[in-house]
C-alpha cells in the first residue's frame, strides 16, 4: 500500500504541463466559406448508380405484375 502510494506521488510529479514553448502557429483572419464550394467526390456517383439500380428494378418488378 505505502509502494503505492509511494509511485502514485512520484509519477504524478511528473506530469505537469509544459509551456507553450515558441508559440507556434497563429490562426489567421478568419473568412466566410464560399457557398457554392460543395464537395462532390465518388460517393456522389455511387448514390446515383444506386438510385439508377433502383429504379431499373422498379421499373422491371412494375412490368411483370
Amino acid at each position: 500500500m505505502v509502494s503505492s502510494a509511494l509511485l502514485l506521488l512520484l509519477t504524478s510529479t511528473a506530469s505537469y504541463a509544459q509551456g507553450p514553448g515558441s508559440g507556434g502557429p497563429v490562426p489567421g483572419p478568419v473568412t466566410p466559406p464560399d457557398p457554392t464550394a460543395v464537395p462532390i467526390d465518388g460517393g456522389a456517383s455511387l448514390l446515383l448508380a444506386g438510385g439508377a439500380a433502383y429504379a431499373l428494378k422498379r421499373l422491371r418488378k412494375h412490368r411483370q405484375g
